[in-house]
């Protein structure tokens, strides 16, 4: 029940305002009511932020919504307790929604005051006032965006060594392909003309083709042929073709080996071709299967750079705002730019859940919470390990958990790893900022982010919500909390 307020000078019992002069109070009092509520919900975190209270008389709890809970923050029965959109007063500083949600435990008064006029009120009675804690609280803001991006910049260019590594090895392989594939074909231009320009036969060059595209598809069905078995197979070819003064490149005959040629084979080839023109066709074929092969190579190198440079525009996409992304795509994508440093020593689990739809958030500044995180979790796993990335669905959260197999961290320190410069590494290895921006990026988009830890088993679990946040929550028992205190 909402009452307006019929004795202003009673405010001043409340002591936030017992300063206050007639005048102020008059103005507060029109601007203001006291309303009576039932037990129950006053207002809810994530809304708009429209109205300041003050508790007159009852009791009122403050909780905060964290990894699925209400957990408590305070709970109090003290007179003159303010809460709500306390900060209205520093314009683009203030926070436009609730940041807590309130409650109140019993029947309870409070004098609820207009949000903007309670700003007009504060900023012409206490201009110098607001004046420094503007400074404050734009000094902070810009300092936490300096660092982040000094920390995000860092990050990069410390990747961007990694990801030079990882594209130059597929190129180099592409380049060296390329330049072998250039040979073969010029050795398959000079074994045709060799056979069409054979003087003492007319030539039919079908049978050759057919010899030729028999082979091709030979070796598309013998890629799996095992280590073993394809050096048996070229023992074979080459002690036959040795035999028969045929071959002695030993590249070819190993095309020929991988190709699925045997010596059965080679010996209906010889029968069926003529004698003058038996080594060309071989050559001939020994040249095409190869750059069949190195084809394959190109191939796969250059679809291994697209897919690193692809990662890496997912991984450093700007957002100016937030957007629908792929959860597993983000993950995936900072696994890649991360390779060089994951190397041999530790094998990477993936257990992701599908059916996850996408996400709303800044794809950029979620893929710098799981580098930090990940980053850790290598360095924690000096002698080896497993890497875990797990996935799934909470409530309306997406959960992603983010485990190693390290030594562990130390409950004193585990109480601290989430604040500003706090680092165990040396200075010229670690700012301390990583995990902090990590989780002022995920309390941005109305997340959580925790850590568990036991030696042997460290995880991180960071909860994002899978639409936009929706404050409206229900409270099974809003005056009873097991973390009460």
């Amino acid at each position: 029940m909402r009452k307006p307020v019929d004795d202003p000078a009673g405010l001043r019992n409340l002591f936030l305002f017992e300063s206050l002069d007639e005048e102020q109070l008059t103005w507060l009092s029109r601007a203001s009511t006291t309303t009576t509520f039932a037990p129950g919900a006053v207002y809810r975190e994530g809304e708009s932020a429209k109205d300041f209270y003050v508790l007159i008389d009852g009791e009122i709890v403050l909780t905060h919504r964290s990894e699925g809970e209400e957990i408590v923050l305070a709970r109090t029965e003290q007179t003159g307790t303010y809460a709500g959109a306390w900060d209205c007063y520093l314009r683009d500083a203030a926070e436009k929604t609730y940041g807590v949600s309130m409650y109140a435990a019993r029947q309870s008064t409070l004098l609820v005051a207009d949000a903007r006029e309670f700003a007009s009120m504060v900023r012409a009675w206490c201009p110098m006032a607001v004046h420094l804690l503007e400074g404050y609280f734009f000094g902070n803001r810009q300092a936490r965006g300096i660092l982040a991006r000094r920390e995000r910049v860092a990050a990069l260019g410390s990747l961007a060594a990694g990801l030079t590594h990882e594209l130059n090895n597929p190129a180099a392989a592409a380049k060296s392909a390329t330049l072998a594939l250039s040979k073969h074909l010029a050795g398959m231009m000079s074994t045709l003309q060799a056979v069409t320009e054979n003087r003492s036969t007319s030539v039919d060059l079908n049978p050759v083709l057919r010899l030729c595209h028999d082979a091709i598809q030979a070796l598309r069905e013998s890629l799996e042929l095992k280590p073993l078995q394809e050096t048996d197979r070229l023992d074979a070819i080459e002690e036959w073709l040795l035999d028969h003064g045929v071959v002695d490149d030993a590249d070819l005959m190993s095309a020929l080996a991988r190709a699925g040629i045997d010596t059965e084979w080679l010996a209906r080839t010889a029968y069926t071709t003529e004698p003058e023109i038996f080594g060309h066709v071989v050559r001939w074929i020994g040249h095409t299967v190869q750059a069949q092969l190195l084809i394959g190579e190109i191939k796969e190198s250059t679809s291994r750079i697209c897919e690193l440079v692809a990662s890496a525009r997912l991984y450093a996409r700007p957002d100016e705002v937030s957007s629908l992304a792929d959860l597993h795509a983000l993950l995936d994508s900072t696994l890649v730019m991360l390779r060089s440093r994951i190397g041999d020593r530790i094998s990477v689990i993936r257990e992701y859940d599908r059916t996850l739809p996408k996400i709303p958030c800044h794809a950029a500044d979620l893929n710098q919470v799981w580098t930090n995180i990940i980053v850790n979790a290598i360095a924690a796993m000096q002698d080896g390990g497993t890497l875990t990335l797990r996935t799934g669905r909470d409530e309306s959260y997406a959960r992603v958990e983010i485990s190693d197999t390290g030594p562990g961290i130390p409950a004193k320190i585990r109480e601290k790893i989430f604040e500003p410069f706090f680092t165990t590494k040396s200075s010229d290895s670690g700012t301390g900022l990583g995990l902090s921006i990590s989780a002022q990026i995920v309390a941005d988009i109305h997340g959580d982010i925790s850590v568990k830890s036991s030696p042997g088993d460290t995880c991180f679990i960071v909860r994002i919500p899978l639409h936009h946040f929706n404050p409206d929550i229900d409270i099974a028992d809003y005056s009873i909390s097991p973390r009460d205190g």
